[in-house]
């Protein structure tokens, strides 16, 4: 089983209106497709969040022939949110790669991120039958495979790059408080615990933290 990191770069001329603001890096800080259903042959339900003007992404989608419905919470917080309804036959971009990437093997991992005008994800399977689906996607869409890795992989679970040393530092440190505000424990309850010198103790800290920073941040930037 692979996880493999891909980035899909859409026809924008193709695109629907709604579809080329998410992929505006001028109209928003980010967007991503939250989640989406096929609920039956003809009408899938997509959900988006929008780190921008959630209004605008709501106006273009109802102009947008095929889309049935469109709702938007929170159109003036920092991230807005949209549910729509839409007909995947009068959508390809939507229907097309539904149908491709919609067989045994596969799984996508949501979300997908809409950034620079390109759309970055992950998906879980067998690397043959992605490329099988990549070959039966849309003129519309085009996709490049970025990295291949073993499943679980450090994108899926940080936890995996840490060093058992590592692991139990940090494991130590939540159950002391360390991380409380105000702070319960130091370096020095940890160390005891461990029974290492407290310079030891923060040195496992530091490293086991940074592994977990960095990839948490991996996650909210364009190279995911």
């Amino acid at each position: 089983m692979k996880h493999i990191r891909i980035t899909v770069r859409p026809d924008v001329d193709r695109a629907p209106s709604f579809l080329r603001y998410l992929l505006e890096a001028e109209a928003h800080d980010e967007a991503r497709a939250i989640d989406w259903n096929r609920g039956d042959s003809e009408l899938s339900t997509h959900i988006y969040g929008i780190a921008g003007d959630g209004s605008r992404f709501a106006e273009l989608a109802r102009e947008t022939a095929g889309v049935e419905s469109v709702e938007l919470s929170a159109a003036d917080a920092r991230v807005s949110y949209a549910l729509i309804e839409l007909r995947d036959a009068e959508l390809p971009i939507f229907g097309g790669s539904a149908t491709a990437i919609d067989r045994t093997g596969l799984v996508v991992r949501r979300p997908l991120v809409y950034r620079d005008g390109r759309i970055h994800g992950h998906i879980v399977g067998d690397p043959a039958t992605l490329q099988a689906t990549l070959d039966g996607l849309p003129e519309s869409v085009s996709v490049q495979i970025d990295a291949i890795q073993q499943f679980p992989s450090a994108d899926v679970n940080p936890a995996t790059t840490l060093s058992d040393r590592q692991r139990e530092a940090l494991e130590v440190a939540v159950e002391l408080g360390y991380y409380d505000t105000p702070r319960e424990a130091t370096h020095t309850d940890i160390a005891a615990e461990l029974d290492c010198a407290p310079n030891t103790a923060s040195d496992h800290l530091q490293k086991g933290e940074a592994k977990l920073v960095r990839a948490g941040l991996t996650a909210f930037t364009s190279s995911l």
